[in-house]
């Protein structure tokens, strides 16, 4: 589980959420490394915040819950147990869905 992990700073620990399932028409099947990466998903933990150069800890504007979207090729991919998580930083996250 990501509440193993405790991000520093301004990076946040996302699940991406599963892509839509995928429709085989004429019995071909897309192989995983070609299918799209997922640009959605929610917030599992969030770091403290960055710090100013004047030492002030600005805290993040997401939360644990949040689903968000990110840049495709966005942050860094990590396996805890048998799940796959992305780190990143939080400006590398493009907004927050209702």
């Amino acid at each position: 589980m990501a509440t193993n992990v405790k991000p520093l700073a301004d990076r946040v620990v996302i699940k991406p959420l599963d892509s839509e399932k995928e429709v085989k028409k004429g019995g071909i099947i897309i192989p995983d490394t070609a299918k799209e990466k997922p640009q959605e998903g929610e917030v599992m933990e969030i770091g403290k915040g960055r710090q100013t150069d004047e030492g002030k800890l600005v805290p993040l504007e997401v939360k644990k819950g949040d689903r968000v979207l990110y840049g495709k090729y966005s942050g860094t991919e990590v396996t805890i147990g048998n799940d796959d998580f992305l780190i990143m930083r939080e400006n590398d996250i493009l907004a927050v869905v209702n």
